[in-house]
């Protein structure tokens, strides 16, 4: 075989072709591929953004249902219906809390946290043996 002449530039010519087809098939390939990938990750996204504004327009309805269940009225409505006899609390049973409930209450749940460390007892040492002690 001839390497030299055109032959030989045509071959290489040809081999450089066929490899700059292949390198550019394969970046548009992934081209594709990773806009597909997008379009996937952009519809999960949205199907998860309607499944929160469903959970969150619940959580208001219920937030709205119980409000309206904790009212006054409502609650000596079911006294009434339910023949308890519970009366409302005077003005000394009721005690105010000045400080925020939520900290008052994530204090209150994780007491047992904190409980579980040991204090630190302080520790004496005295002189004994060969030491003279001076007076």
């Amino acid at each position: 075989m001839n390497t030299t002449g055109k032959n030989a530039f045509i071959n290489q010519l040809f081999v450089y072709v066929l490899v700059g087809v292949c390198l550019s098939g394969s970046a548009g390939l992934g081209a594709v591929w990773l806009r597909h990938q997008i379009s996937i990750t952009a519809n999960h996204t949205r199907r998860l953004e309607v499944r929160l504004a469903e959970a969150e327009r619940r959580l208001a309805e219920v937030t709205t249902y119980v409000a309206a269940e904790q009212s006054p009225d409502a609650l000596e409505r079911r006294n009434r219906e339910m023949q308890l006899g519970l009366v409302m609390p005077r003005e000394p049973q009721v005690v105010r809390v000045a400080e925020s409930p939520e900290r008052r209450l994530a204090a209150k749940r994780n007491a047992d946290l904190f409980a579980d460390e040991s204090v630190a007892t302080p520790v004496r040492f005295t002189l004994t043996g060969g030491a003279r002690q001076r007076q």
